[in-house]
């Protein structure tokens, strides 16, 4: 292992990763901040069968160097961390812990293998900024290096545009009345959806009635905050795979005509039979629950072949061994709605480099944006349509604030 504190050991160290594919491992300075506004301590890197470390603000950094930028391929632990702030550049970043993820439907546990010294500095020092940049390198080391041998087999090239999506949404940052913060998606879930906490907030559960969503507002002068929600988007998801056609308008009215209630309870009960027991009156006077009760049957007798399914979008398998066919249905439509929501998410963010409004909030079946006054109709009518794909229709609704937020559907 050579520690880097002289040009010409960077230098060679260039020239190996603008040659070969690498593995990146960076520790940030602040274990307490968000890695947007963090800084790079120090990175660990294998490259050429070669290591190195590489100090950047670690108190035993000697040197200055310039970033470093590759054609190559660099392997990393947390890409979607890795592209807010990064000292080695590339296009074709990837990412270890969702190769790993992807095989074992868990994360890779990182934490296990920090040293004895981690774990004093830590508890020691927990009040205190930039602990990283004490902590001696030659443990950083011994840390970086069982992450690296335990990982290198996960260098598998995966679709991950999921975590390219999430890292551009968290990069805009959400705007209080206090000052920007910036929210920290985890897609390694069990179900792959999703979860989004960052600092004690859970952004993915923020109470819509006691006034949590009221801090948030518009960074624009004039600007407001847009919401744009699904209309019964998991009935309709699931309408595709079965071949069930809906009539137009509103997916809950239209089951309502069936149950013989009102809207609110209809939806209540559409829910109940997706992720619960669909009672077999229901199979038999519902149309739609009797092919989704098929398409359940079909797919626990997969799982019971194969001991796995596969996602429909990204083939991403299914396993685990306390699934009953309903708690199976679920994982399958929560990673169907995650894996559509990053494909229409690609392409809300191409529509939106033309325009000055952000993206700053995804959960789940809805969307928030931080509309600039410019961009004003046009950007939402636009947005809307990328967004419904001809199939999936939005709900809008618009305000100052988070929380005060009126419904302007109508306006389109």
């Amino acid at each position: 292992m050579v520690i880097i504190n002289t040009v010409q050991q960077y230098s060679h160290l260039e020239t190996l990763i603008q040659k070969n594919d690498s593995i990146v491992l960076q520790v940030n300075s602040d274990v307490n901040l968000h890695s947007i506004e963090n800084r790079i301590s120090l990175l660990y890197v294998w490259v050429g069968d070669e290591e190195f470390m590489l100090p950047i603000n670690h108190s035993e950094s000697t040197k200055k160097f310039k970033n470093i930028i590759t054609k190559k391929t660099i392997w990393v632990i947390d890409k979607k961390n890795y592209l807010h702030n990064s000292f080695i550049k590339s296009f074709n970043v990837r990412d270890l812990n969702y190769s790993y993820y992807l095989k074992h439907n868990v994360p890779f546990e990182t934490e296990k293998y920090l040293t004895n010294a981690h774990h004093f500095y830590n508890r020691v020092h927990y009040n205190k900024s930039n602990v990283n940049d004490v902590i001696p390198l030659l443990k950083h080391y011994e840390y970086l290096k069982e992450l690296r041998k335990n990982l290198q087999e996960y260098m598998i090239k995966n679709d991950e545009i999921i975590l390219e999506v999430l890292s551009k949404i968290e990069t805009n940052g959400l705007q209080t009345t206090d000052k920007l913060v910036y929210s920290e998606y985890n897609p390694f879930t069990s179900t792959g959806r999703p979860s989004n906490r960052f600092g004690g907030l859970n952004f993915a559960a923020l109470n819509k009635t006691d006034g949590s969503r009221k801090p948030y507002v518009s960074r624009f002068k004039n600007g407001v905050l847009v919401e744009m929600d699904f209309d019964g988007y998991h009935l309709r998801l699931i309408a595709d795979k079965v071949g069930y056609k809906f009539p137009e308008g509103s997916v809950h009215e239209h089951m309502a005509k069936f149950y013989g209630v009102d809207y609110e309870e209809s939806k209540q009960k559409s829910f109940q039979y997706l992720y619960g027991h669909i009672p077999i009156e229901v199979v038999q006077m519902n149309p739609y629950f009797g092919k989704v009760y098929d398409y359940i049957e079909g797919l626990w007798k997969e799982f019971k072949s194969k001991h796995f399914i596969e996602s429909d979008i990204y083939s991403r398998e299914i396993r685990g061994n306390d699934f009953s066919a309903n708690k199976l249905f679920n994982y399958y439509i929560q990673l169907l709605e995650t894996e559509s929501n990053a494909l229409v998410i690609k392409d809300v963010r191409k529509l939106m480099e033309k325009y000055k409004s952000k993206f700053v909030l995804y959960s789940y079946d809805s969307f928030l944006f931080d509309v600039h006054i410019d961009d004003g109709l046009p950007f939402l009518t636009e947005l809307k349509k990328v967004l419904e794909r001809g199939k999936y229709p939005t709900k809008a609704a618009w305000g100052n604030n988070y929380d005060e937020l009126t419904d302007i559907t109508e306006k389109f």
